[in-house]
Formats: C-alpha cells, structure tokens, sequence
C-alpha cells in the first residue's frame, strides 16, 4: 500500500485536484486504471480530456491493449499510428487498422519495432502496404497469431516467404484479394505455418491446384479454408485438401466453376466435421454428390447452393433425411428445384428448433402450395422469395400471419408480356423492368 500511495502522491502532487474532485482523493490510481481497461478507444480519449490526473491514467498503456481505430475513424494518418505504437509498446496485443488508407510501408515498419508483442494485426484495405511491410512485421512481430493483409495490391509471394520464414505461429491469416500471389507463395506459408487453423484467399486468381495441394499436405488443422473464385482450383486439388484436413468445418468454394461431384464425395469420405459448405455458382455439381455429402457429413448446419442449377429435388431428399441440424439453406437461381422438394425440408425440419433461413430466390417451381406451407416450420425467421413468378402476394400474407416474427423478402415484378407472344409462363427480372 506504501507503494501505491507514494505513486499516487506523485501524481497528485504534479496535477493537483480541485478540493471537489472527491473521486481521485477516495479511489487509488490502481482502481481507477482498472476502471479504465474497460473503456473502448473513444471512452479513453473522452477521458483523457476530463483533467490532467485523468489524462496520465487514461493514456497509460496498459489500456491500450486491444485498438480498433476502424470504429470510429478510417482517416487515420501515419502520425496517429506513430504515436501509438510509441505509447503502446510491449501492451499492445491487437490493432485493427482496416480501411485506414494513409497507413504506409514506414508506418508499419516503425510499428513492427515498437510492438513486438502484437499478436493480431488487422491491415484489411491497407493499399499502400507492400512486401516491405510484411518483411518487417515477420522479423519484428513473430508472436502474430492473427493477420489480416485482405486486399493488398501489391503483396506478392515475397511477401508471403517472409510471413512463412517469420511468423510460423499464425493461427489465422487473410490474403483476400492480394492478386499478385500465387500457389509458390501459399505453399511458402503452409510449409512452414503449420498451426493454421483458418486461410482465407478468397479471389487470389493465380492460386491453381498446386496451392490446394500444398494446403493438404501441410495444413492438419485447419478448419476453414475460404478459396472462393479461385477459378483455377479443380477436383484434384480439393481431393488432396479433403485428404489433408480431416478436421474442416468450414469450406468455400463458390465461385470454383471447375469442381464437380467428385469434390463432394471426397469431402463426404474425410472431412466428417463439415459445418458449412459454400458452392454458389458451381454449376457441374449433381444430385448424387450431394448424396455422398448428406450421408457422410451429419453435422452440416449451413449450406449455400446458389446457381447450382443442375440439382432438383432429390438434393433436398437428401438433406432432409441426413442432415438434422441444418440452419440454413440457399436455392436461389436453383430453377429445377419444386414443391416437392420443399415439402421434404418441411416434413424433416418442422420439429426442429434451429432451421432459421431459407432462401428461393428464382425459382420459378415454387408455387403457393409449399409457400403457404412453411408455417410449419415454427423456427423460421427469414425467407427469401424475390423473382419466384407462382407465388403469390395472398400466399405471403397468409403465411405471415401464421408466423409474425418471419421475415418475408419477396419482390413482385410487373406481368409484362411482349406482343405476339402467347408464354402461359411469364418470368421478366427486375431489370429488365426497370431498363
């Protein structure tokens, strides 16, 4: 206690207090700082303008332990971050800077010197960091568990060797957009970041099959690998992941034109875990891979199927027979996709507690007679039925009135018929109605 008075005399002594400000004489400087860890970013600096007691406590850097400058400002310049990381040293754990323009290679490398603790570092839209940067946060910051370089133009597989030579404790790491890297520079980090247990490269073009090949050699744990509109990624890239991973629960590959049902009987033999499975726009995938897929992977929960035009309702027979706990379910654009099929998910999940989203979008099969049905799905909160030309507007009224928390987003285009033309079935989109 002789301690903590003596400091606490200091601090008194160098900003004295009005006689009033009964609050700093009755509470010890350690009480008030813990106060203080509580407080955002913005609560601080409100606080470092009540007085100058204050000011000392709330700029301490044990406060400034997790910064998130993106809440509240992303025009942040280099002065600002130099200060911080000044001020923050050794505290420092987590700094989100995403969206933050202005920050540049110096910025990142005077900061990689001065907060070498840092663990999560968020550079999401950080345009003007290059491979420089990233060499520097390598051999400055090497307990980095979580780093987000998303849409960086001008990172490339340099970039990438030195995160693999630097950082081998990544747990998490995000390269979305980073268009210059290729498979070489994910084979660099899997090699050598061996915990991984989340790669996110979603729309990396140049990444091909051998970057899914070195992600399944490399990386056991990982349980989610976002690889959306890597064009060039194909079945037997995914086999290799499929094998590699046993332990995947969370997969995208929307976007991945290339794969077929060979993809999906593979993910159904090895990764049993599978919790959330993206294929939207993976137009070659059938019914029978979605058998292989129901039977195996129990555990499914959410399952986005959008323009995956070739499935009817023998995929919806499927789930509903081999995945229980599904919460969510996409079909837009799924145009084969009938009453049927929807009556099946009805009659399967009506005593479920957890199926919550359905979305229909575009499919022109689905009429009244299972719209008007989907009350019996007591825990459904949101549905989507925009461009789905049989159903009708008394439909969704009725079915709102058996379920008034449900979301209905539904949009009703104009019956416009050319001339000469004798269609019984109309479907006109909503631009071409508005064009």
């Amino acid at each position: 206690m002789a301690v903590h008075s003596i400091t606490k005399r200091h601090l008194i002594k160098e900003f004295p207090l009005p006689d009033n400000d009964l609050i700093n004489h009755v509470l010890p400087k350690e009480l008030i700082l813990r106060a203080f860890s509580f407080l955002d970013v913005v609560a601080l600096c409100r606080c470092a303008q009540v007085c100058k007691f204050w000011n000392v406590l709330a700029l301490d850097g044990s406060n400034w332990q997790r910064v998130k400058l993106f809440d509240f400002q992303t025009d942040v310049t280099d002065h600002v971050v130099l200060n911080l990381a000044s001020r923050c040293r050794g505290f420092l754990r987590l700094l989100s800077l995403r969206g933050c323009r202005g920050v540049n290679d110096a910025t990142i490398m005077y900061f990689a010197k001065e907060c070498r603790l840092i663990e999560e570092l968020i550079l999401q839209g950080c345009s003007r960091i290059t491979d420089r940067s990233v060499a520097q946060l390598s051999w400055g910051c090497s307990k980095l568990r979580l780093l987000d370089l998303s849409e960086g133009p001008d990172i490339s597989d340099r970039g990438c060797e030195a995160l693999g030579a630097g950082c081998r404790n990544l747990r998490y790491l995000n390269l979305s957009w980073c268009v210059q890297i290729s498979s070489a520079g994910i084979k660099h980090i899997c090699t050598n970041c061996r915990y991984l247990h989340t790669l996110v490269v979603k729309g990396c073009a140049r990444l091909d099959n051998e970057a899914a090949v070195a992600v399944g050699e490399n990386s056991a744990c990982l349980q989610k690998l976002n690889l959306s509109h890597c064009v060039n990624i194909s079945d037997s890239g995914m086999t290799r992941v499929a094998e590699g991973c046993p332990y995947l629960e969370h997969l995208c590959l929307s976007g991945c034109r290339e794969i077929t049902n060979i993809t999906l009987q593979q993910l159904g033999k090895h990764c049993q875990q599978l919790r959330t499975l993206e294929v939207a726009e993976c137009s070659q995938l059938r019914d029978q891979g979605f058998l292989a897929l129901c039977e195996n992977c129990r555990d499914l929960q959410r399952l986005d199927l959008e323009e995956c035009v070739q499935i009817t309702d023998h995929t919806l027979t499927y789930l509903a027979g081999g995945c229980p706990d599904l919460q969510q379910l996409t079909l837009s654009h799924c145009e084969l996709i009938t009453d049927n099929g929807i009556l099946s998910l009805i009659g399967s999940y009506s005593t479920s507690d957890q199926f919550s989203v359905l979305e229909l979008d575009n499919c022109p099969l689905v009429t009244d007679h299972s719209v008007e049905r989907l009350w019996q799905l007591r825990s459904l909160r949101r549905v989507e039925l925009y461009d789905c030309s049989q159903v009708s507007r008394s439909a969704i009224y009725r079915l709102e009135g058996q379920l008034p928390d449900l979301e209905v987003h539904a949009y009703f285009a104009p019956n416009v018929q050319p001339e000469g033309t004798d269609n019984s079935r109309s479907r006109t989109c909503r631009c071409c109605v508005i064009l």
